[in-house]
Protein backbone atom coordinates (compact mmCIF):
# COMPACT_ATOMS: atom_id res chain seq x y z
CA UNK A 1 0.00 0.00 0.00
CA UNK A 2 1.40 3.38 -1.02
CA UNK A 3 1.82 6.04 1.68
CA UNK A 4 -0.76 8.81 1.70
CA UNK A 5 0.74 12.07 0.51
CA UNK A 6 0.50 15.17 2.67
CA UNK A 7 -2.07 17.65 1.34
CA UNK A 8 -0.65 20.50 -0.69
CA UNK A 9 -0.34 23.58 1.57
CA UNK A 10 -2.85 26.31 0.70
CA UNK A 11 -0.07 28.74 -0.26
CA UNK A 12 1.16 26.25 -2.88
CA UNK A 13 -2.23 25.56 -4.46
CA UNK A 14 -3.22 27.47 -7.58
CA UNK A 15 -5.58 30.39 -6.96
CA UNK A 16 -9.26 29.51 -7.33
CA UNK A 17 -10.29 32.93 -8.69
CA UNK A 18 -7.13 34.34 -10.36
CA UNK A 19 -9.14 36.78 -12.49
CA UNK A 20 -11.12 38.14 -9.51
CA UNK A 21 -9.00 38.33 -6.39
CA UNK A 22 -5.50 38.13 -5.00
CA UNK A 23 -4.76 36.70 -1.58
CA UNK A 24 -2.35 38.76 0.52
CA UNK A 25 -0.80 36.27 2.92
CA UNK A 26 0.23 37.19 6.45
CA UNK A 27 2.28 35.41 9.07
CA UNK A 28 -0.16 36.73 11.71
CA UNK A 29 -3.00 34.42 12.72
CA UNK A 30 -6.11 35.34 10.71
CA UNK A 31 -4.10 38.15 9.06
CA UNK A 32 -4.36 37.06 5.42
CA UNK A 33 -6.83 38.94 3.25
CA UNK A 34 -8.22 39.16 -0.26
CA UNK A 35 -8.01 42.14 -2.62
CA UNK A 36 -10.12 42.74 -5.72
CA UNK A 37 -8.46 42.59 -9.12
CA UNK A 38 -11.52 43.99 -10.92
CA UNK A 39 -13.94 46.90 -10.98
CA UNK A 40 -17.66 46.06 -10.69
CA UNK A 41 -20.79 48.15 -10.13
CA UNK A 42 -22.75 47.95 -6.88
CA UNK A 43 -24.90 44.81 -6.76
CA UNK A 44 -22.99 42.94 -9.50
CA UNK A 45 -22.05 39.28 -9.07
CA UNK A 46 -18.43 39.03 -7.97
CA UNK A 47 -18.21 35.22 -8.04
CA UNK A 48 -20.47 32.18 -7.86
CA UNK A 49 -19.85 29.77 -4.98
CA UNK A 50 -19.13 26.52 -6.81
CA UNK A 51 -16.50 24.60 -4.84
CA UNK A 52 -18.28 24.32 -1.48
CA UNK A 53 -18.71 21.16 0.53
CA UNK A 54 -20.82 20.48 3.64
CA UNK A 55 -19.20 21.71 6.83
CA UNK A 56 -19.75 22.32 10.51
CA UNK A 57 -19.86 25.58 12.47
CA UNK A 58 -16.16 26.50 12.37
CA UNK A 59 -14.09 29.65 11.92
CA UNK A 60 -13.65 28.74 8.24
CA UNK A 61 -17.27 27.84 7.43
CA UNK A 62 -20.17 29.91 6.14
CA UNK A 63 -23.68 29.30 7.43
CA UNK A 64 -26.19 28.49 4.67
CA UNK A 65 -29.33 27.76 6.71
CA UNK A 66 -30.54 27.55 10.31
CA UNK A 67 -28.51 24.37 10.91
CA UNK A 68 -26.21 24.06 7.89
CA UNK A 69 -22.72 25.27 7.03
CA UNK A 70 -20.33 24.91 4.12
CA UNK A 71 -16.60 25.07 3.61
CA UNK A 72 -15.84 27.29 0.62
CA UNK A 73 -12.76 25.31 -0.53
CA UNK A 74 -11.53 28.35 -2.45
CA UNK A 75 -9.79 31.68 -2.13
CA UNK A 76 -13.16 33.15 -1.12
CA UNK A 77 -12.16 31.93 2.35
CA UNK A 78 -9.85 34.97 2.61
CA UNK A 79 -12.70 37.47 2.35
CA UNK A 80 -12.70 38.80 5.89
CA UNK A 81 -15.26 40.59 8.05
CA UNK A 82 -15.99 44.30 8.01
CA UNK A 83 -18.79 46.34 9.53
CA UNK A 84 -18.63 48.37 6.28
CA UNK A 85 -18.46 45.46 3.80
CA UNK A 86 -17.57 45.59 0.12
CA UNK A 87 -19.37 42.30 -0.63
CA UNK A 88 -22.44 40.23 0.26
CA UNK A 89 -22.45 36.43 0.58
CA UNK A 90 -25.88 35.37 -0.72
CA UNK A 91 -26.25 31.77 0.43
CA UNK A 92 -29.65 31.24 -1.24
CA UNK A 93 -28.21 32.15 -4.64
CA UNK A 94 -24.78 30.68 -3.77
CA UNK A 95 -22.98 33.77 -4.99
CA UNK A 96 -20.86 36.62 -3.76
CA UNK A 97 -22.09 40.04 -4.88
CA UNK A 98 -20.79 43.58 -4.62
CA UNK A 99 -22.54 45.40 -1.78
CA UNK A 100 -25.39 47.68 -2.83
CA UNK A 101 -23.86 50.74 -1.16
CA UNK A 102 -20.95 51.33 -3.55
CA UNK A 103 -19.08 49.96 -6.56
CA UNK A 104 -16.04 47.72 -6.17
CA UNK A 105 -12.69 48.96 -7.44
CA UNK A 106 -9.55 47.00 -8.24
CA UNK A 107 -7.34 47.17 -5.15
CA UNK A 108 -10.26 47.26 -2.68
CA UNK A 109 -10.00 44.86 0.25
CA UNK A 110 -12.75 42.25 -0.05
CA UNK A 111 -14.93 42.00 3.04
CA UNK A 112 -18.41 40.94 4.13
CA UNK A 113 -20.48 41.38 7.29
CA UNK A 114 -20.17 38.02 9.10
CA UNK A 115 -23.49 38.32 10.98
CA UNK A 116 -25.22 38.42 7.57
CA UNK A 117 -24.56 34.67 7.33
CA UNK A 118 -23.68 33.62 10.89
CA UNK A 119 -26.20 33.19 13.71
CA UNK A 120 -23.61 32.11 16.27
CA UNK A 121 -19.91 32.35 15.47
CA UNK A 122 -17.63 29.42 16.29
CA UNK A 123 -14.89 31.92 17.20
CA UNK A 124 -16.24 35.34 18.21
CA UNK A 125 -13.73 38.18 18.01
CA UNK A 126 -13.14 41.85 18.70
CA UNK A 127 -13.60 43.66 15.41
CA UNK A 128 -10.74 45.79 14.12
CA UNK A 129 -12.31 46.68 10.76
CA UNK A 130 -11.66 50.40 11.17
CA UNK A 131 -15.15 51.39 9.98
CA UNK A 132 -15.42 54.04 12.67
CA UNK A 133 -17.07 54.34 16.06
CA UNK A 134 -20.63 54.74 14.75
CA UNK A 135 -20.32 51.90 12.23
CA UNK A 136 -18.07 49.25 13.80
CA UNK A 137 -20.05 46.83 15.95
CA UNK A 138 -17.11 45.91 18.21
CA UNK A 139 -17.62 42.34 19.41
CA UNK A 140 -18.59 40.02 16.52
CA UNK A 141 -20.30 36.83 17.67
CA UNK A 142 -23.05 36.43 15.05
CA UNK A 143 -26.53 37.86 14.57
CA UNK A 144 -28.06 35.99 17.53
CA UNK A 145 -26.99 38.54 20.14
CA UNK A 146 -27.47 41.62 17.97
CA UNK A 147 -30.54 43.84 18.10
CA UNK A 148 -32.68 44.68 15.08
CA UNK A 149 -31.29 48.23 15.36
CA UNK A 150 -27.68 47.01 15.19
CA UNK A 151 -28.49 44.98 12.07
CA UNK A 152 -30.49 47.72 10.37
CA UNK A 153 -29.06 48.68 6.98
CA UNK A 154 -27.21 45.39 6.47
CA UNK A 155 -28.15 42.87 3.82
CA UNK A 156 -29.02 39.64 5.69
CA UNK A 157 -29.50 36.10 4.39
CA UNK A 158 -32.99 34.61 4.60
CA UNK A 159 -31.99 32.16 7.33
CA UNK A 160 -30.72 35.00 9.53
CA UNK A 161 -33.93 36.99 8.98
CA UNK A 162 -36.02 33.92 9.90
CA UNK A 163 -33.93 33.22 13.02
CA UNK A 164 -34.25 36.86 14.11
CA UNK A 165 -38.03 36.73 13.67
CA UNK A 166 -38.20 33.48 15.66
CA UNK A 167 -36.04 34.96 18.42
CA UNK A 168 -38.16 38.11 18.63
CA UNK A 169 -41.42 36.12 18.68
CA UNK A 170 -40.07 33.98 21.54
CA UNK A 171 -39.18 37.16 23.48
CA UNK A 172 -42.76 38.41 23.12
CA UNK A 173 -44.29 35.09 24.23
Amino acid sequence: MAPIADPVPAECQPPSHPDRLRVIRSTKAFGSRAVSLIDLPAGAVFAPITTASPGINAYSSVQTGPNTHIELNSDLLYINHSCDPSLVFDMKQMQVRVADKRPLKAGDTLTFFYPSTEWEMAQPFQCTCGAGEKTCKGWISGAQKMSQEELEGYWLNDHIVALLQQRDQEKKA
